[in-house]
C-alpha cells in the first residue's frame, strides 16, 4: 500500500492505493476522509457556441440530476454552483467556468445523465 496525498481544486485529500496481485487486478484507490472540504468533480472548460448560450456547463460524472442551484437569466461568477449532481452517493457541484449569466438549464431534478452531457449554457 502506499499512502498518496492530493489536492483536486484547492481540496486536500489523503488516498491509500493498494498494488494489485500477480493476477493482473488494477491498482484499486480508496480515498479516506477529506482534510479540508467535500469532494467536488471539476466543471468541463467551455467550448464555443451552441445551445442557448455560448459557454457550455457539463457533468464531470455520469449520475442523476439531485438539485438545481441557479436559474435563467441568474449572473454567476466563476466557481458558482449552477446543478448538484449525485453520483455513487456523493453530491458534485458542475460549476460556472467563468463569469456570466445563465442562458438554459437542460435538465430537472431526477434527470440521469452521462459524463460529458451539457447540463446549462451560459452567456
Amino acid at each position: 500500500m502506499k499512502n498518496y496525498t492530493i489536492t483536486v481544486n484547492g481540496n486536500v485529500y489523503d488516498v491509500v492505493v493498494e498494488e494489485g496481485a500477480s493476477t493482473g487486478v488494477a491498482p484499486k484507490a480508496a480515498p479516506a476522509a477529506p482534510k479540508a472540504a467535500p469532494k467536488a468533480a471539476p466543471a468541463a472548460a467551455p467550448k464555443a457556441a451552441g445551445g442557448a448560450g455560448a459557454v457550455k456547463v457539463e457533468a464531470g460524472a455520469a449520475g442523476k440530476i439531485f438539485k438545481i442551484e441557479a436559474s435563467v437569466g441568474q449572473a454567476v461568477k466563476k466557481g458558482d454552483p449552477i446543478i448538484i449532481l449525485e453520483a455513487m452517493k456523493m453530491e458534485i457541484p458542475c460549476v460556472a467556468p467563468q463569469d456570466g449569466t445563465v442562458a438554459s438549464i437542460d435538465v430537472a431534478v431526477g434527470d440521469p445523465c452521462e459524463a460529458g452531457a451539457v447540463l446549462a449554457t451560459l452567456n
